[in-house]
């Protein structure tokens, strides 16, 4: 089935319980409400919300007593809370869960999601919390691949994906469109600044030029507190959709998690989000992006960047020429190799960093000669 047509069906369905009829399937989702700096009221409001715009979502609450009409498991424990929620995720007795906190073991990370302030346009960050790998290109290509996962199955057939101006960044685009190229479906975005690329600056975040940002997590995690709590001044997240589900190649259940400042609107957010991938079944998506990256050379491309790095040889700057031409798209952590490559040319450069990162700096009587060297030896 398409994630257009799963969504269609969902629609469908939703429109099925308004009008009172007996075809429409809710799902199930549990919400533990201990652990926040809010009080658990809160997060119980937030689920009110929730299931008032969406009569398909069946809330179950762990966590302490409260009035509010949903399934409860009553603790003041968060150990037991989560006794709870894993038990009710392995008996089927749920389909997803939203909690505070949870220990996602190393390859699964969480894909959050945002209004961009400019636009009101949705996108997906990827990632907001948990690790991907332990090497930073290596996480951000895989995160890559969890953005993917959610975004698709959240509907979107062809995600447009770009990748946040850090470090590691040219790294992570060539190696993502060396992925596209061979077959893994998804298209690469483009930045709203005038040179364009698939490396996105500020202004793309504001303007939410693409579906899916691929970041690292620490960086995600900022850009989450930025877009939900910037109204209270980081007080309390107010807005947004939660740091959203822990995805990874092996995934089984869907837990999605909330921060510890997630007020009503951002519980109710999280819950209708995790609600939209099990609609959109995001376990078996995860496998499929991650089956497609597999043909496409991912695993080969991870091997190649677990490799121990050979340093470029020391060589002698050659006579010094005045530098006006830079050439941009070079990653910072091979910006002195790059310098290195030219100068083993005779080509006179140097490193610096311009308005759209890093950049090498040559004569413009040497640029094609330079662009030419730093292809051949992969740096450009």
């Amino acid at each position: 089935m398409t994630h257009e047509k799963q969504v269609s069906n969902a629609l469908k369905k939703m429109a099925d319980a308004l009008e009172g009829k007996n075809t429409a399937h809710k799902i199930k989702v549990a919400l533990t409400t201990i652990g926040s700096e809010l009080l658990a009221e809160e997060l119980v409001q937030g689920a009110l919300m929730a299931c008032s715009k969406n009569p398909l979502l069946d809330v179950v609450i762990i966590g302490p007593k409260t009035d509010a009409p949903f399934e409860q498991y009553n603790t003041d424990c968060e150990k037991e809370a989560h006794s709870y929620l894993e038990k009710l995720l392995k008996e089927k007795k749920v389909q997803g869960a939203v909690t505070l906190h949870y220990n996602f073991p190393l390859g699964t990370s969480t894909v959050g999601k945002v209004n961009a302030i400019g636009s009101g346009k949705e996108m997906y960050i990827a990632t907001t919390t948990g690790t991907s790998a332990a090497q930073r290109v290596e996480a951000m290509i895989l995160n890559a691949i969890l953005g993917i996962s959610a975004a698709k199955s959240g509907g979107i057939k062809s995600p447009t994906v770009g990748v946040l101006n850090v470090e590691g960044a040219r790294q992570v685009e060539k190696a993502l469109n060396t992925l596209k190229d061979n077959g893994l479906e998804f298209s690469m975005g483009e930045s709203v600044r005038k040179d364009g690329g698939s490396v996105l600056r500020g202004n793309d975040i504001l303007a939410g030029s693409c579906d899916v940002v691929v970041c690292d997590t620490l960086t995600g995690n900022i850009l989450m507190k930025l877009f939900t709590a910037s109204n209270t001044g980081g007080q309390k997240e107010t807005v947004g959709w939660g740091y959203g589900p822990g995805i990874g190649r092996n995934m089984e259940n869907i837990i999605s998690i909330i921060s510890r400042a997630s007020g009503a609107p951002v519980v109710s957010g999280a819950l209708q989000y995790t609600y939209e991938m099990v609609a959109g079944d995001l376990p078996a998506t995860a496998k499929k992006q991650f089956k497609q990256g597999d043909k496409a050379g991912l695993k080969e491309i991870l091997a190649d960047l677990a490799k121990p790095s050979q340093k470029t040889e020391e060589v002698t700057a050659p006579p010094k020429k005045t530098v006006t031409e830079e050439i941009t798209g070079i990653d910072i952590l091979q910006l002195d190799d790059g310098v290195q490559v030219l100068w083993k040319e005779g080509i006179y450069a140097e490193s610096g960093m311009g308005c759209a990162g890093p950049v090498i700096m040559v004569n413009p009587d040497d640029l094609d000669k330079a662009k030419q060297a730093l292809g051949a030896n992969k740096i450009l």
